[in-house]
């Protein structure tokens, strides 16, 4: 699915671009259909090769297997039969918010 590619233009100097391959999704705007997973994988990969804070880059790309292992699926990834739960874009992204925040948690409780 689109909804799951990030995409990056990358120079040799300057900033690059992080974005979605599917763009800002606009036949779907408003209707909480669109799939945030390549926004905030697209966030991890600045986050890994703009920014050099690979730590936090992995955060987000392990919330993202960590919601997907719960068997979240926005529509485009959802299958008929696969025991997963159907989800909107904004519970979506609240579910991996969620998951960045107890693994902050953990992480400041374990130091």
């Amino acid at each position: 699915s689109l909804g799951m590619l990030p995409s990056a233009s990358i120079g040799e100097s300057g900033p690059g671009v992080f974005e979605p391959c599917h763009g800002s999704a606009p036949d779907i705007a408003g209707e909480d259909k669109a799939n945030p997973l390549a926004m905030i994988l697209s966030a991890a990969m600045m986050l890994r090769y703009d920014l050099s804070r690979s730590d936090d880059a992995l955060i987000l790309e392990e919330a993202v297997e960590a919601v997907l292992d719960q068997g979240l699926r926005t529509p485009d990834i959802k299958q008929e039969g696969d025991g997963c739960k159907l989800v909107g874009c904004t519970e979506m992204g609240k579910a991996v918010a969620d998951v960045v925040a107890a693994m902050e948690d953990k992480s400041e409780i374990s130091v």
